[in-house]
């Protein structure tokens, strides 16, 4: 285990000692060791978070080449941290504020009040786009008919057989769209809404095409481009995920630095728990993990949507506590089945 979580410690470690150190360079002691603690905290939270984030990789990850596994424990985690939780939002604010995007980085660092305030006033998109992928990914699994193992019988047969009929889950993601929008969204940001979480579709559609084609043509013919199809789905799956964790982070601290830095020390340690969970082959010997995370993207994929209206703020500590619920449920129902099953 500790081989696993090496590297994520230290990273942590030099992590840690970058937010101590930036502290103390701005304002002595009281500051370096408040970062400091700003930094584990914002870690832990990512963490929470993204478990069920981690497990899903963990689906995903078991069935690519071990050289692409490889490339998205290393070139996965630069772009997790550098490209989702830093370029990604800065871009984000540059297109919604239409400022420039290198004027938008000399105010997240410069002037990181007003920068959260743009990046609050993009929640709306941020919402919809994150909402309408990961309620693609919740259904795809929750839905599909050739799926064996049911974690609630009854009601995930009854989705299975729903899931018999051609594109039923983009059908369903897109009029729970249309109608939140209708109804909780301001006239004024409609569009907006409509458009990101089109767009957050479109993806889902694009890179679940590539897959399967890929792994076709794999199937046929021995292709290796499966992985990177594989590569950039998890990459668009962790974006959601981070996004709102980002936004979150600005209620802890308004320094984007430290924002960077405690995000970063999570998405190592998720990147770590994935491959854990992928040499051990936890998926496999606790059969409704991967049900639970799901129902976990299901939820936070309900709480994206729906906080797209200005009336409901849900607080991110409540989100990780119910994804946190739905892992420990699928766990606990694991370990059951095997006593069951061992006896």
């Amino acid at each position: 285990m500790f081989r696993e979580f090496s590297f994520s410690i230290i990273v942590s470690a030099i992590c840690l000692f970058f937010a101590t150190w930036y502290g103390y360079s701005e304002g002595g002691w009281s500051v370096a060791l408040n970062f400091f603690f700003i930094a584990a905290i914002l870690g832990i939270m990512e963490l929470s978070l993204s478990f069920d984030n981690a497990v899903v990789n963990a689906t995903v990850l078991q069935k690519m080449t071990p050289i692409w596994q490889q490339r998205f424990l290393t070139w996965g985690i630069l772009i997790a941290v550098f490209g989702m939780r830093f370029i990604f939002p800065i871009l984000i604010v540059a297109v919604i504020a239409q400022v420039g995007f290198f004027n938008v980085i000399t105010m997240a660092l410069q002037d990181p009040i007003a920068y959260s305030h743009h990046l609050e006033d993009a929640h709306i998109p941020i919402s919809a786009f994150g909402g309408c992928f990961l309620s693609l990914v919740a259904l795809k699994y929750l839905m599909n008919p050739d799926k064996d193992i049911h974690w609630f019988g009854r009601l995930e047969l009854r989705l299975a057989q729903i899931g018999r009929l051609d594109t039923i889950q983009v059908f369903t993601t897109g009029i729970v769209l249309m109608i939140l929008t209708y109804t909780i969204v301001l006239p004024e940001d409609r569009i907006l809404a409509l458009s990101a979480g089109l767009i957050g579709i479109l993806i889902h559609i694009f890179i679940d095409s590539l897959t399967s084609y890929f792994d076709l043509e794999t199937a046929l013919a021995g292709s290796a481009r499966a992985g990177f199809a594989s590569f950039m789905y998890l990459e668009i799956l962790d974006a959601s995920f981070s996004l709102d964790g980002v936004i979150g982070a600005f209620a802890i601290t308004r320094d984007i630095v430290v924002i960077a830095v405690g995000l970063t020390i999570g998405a190592v340690f998720v990147r770590s728990l994935t491959l854990l969970m992928v040499k051990q082959g936890t998926l496999k010997e606790y059969l409704y993990l991967e049900h639970g995370a799901h129902y976990g993207i299901a939820a936070l994929a309900i709480i994206m949507l729906l906080s797209m209206s200005p009336a409901i703020h849900i607080p991110e500590i409540l989100t990780g506590l119910i994804g946190a619920a739905f892992i420990g449920a699928s766990f606990w129902s694991s370990l059951r089945q095997r006593r069951l099953a061992s006896s």
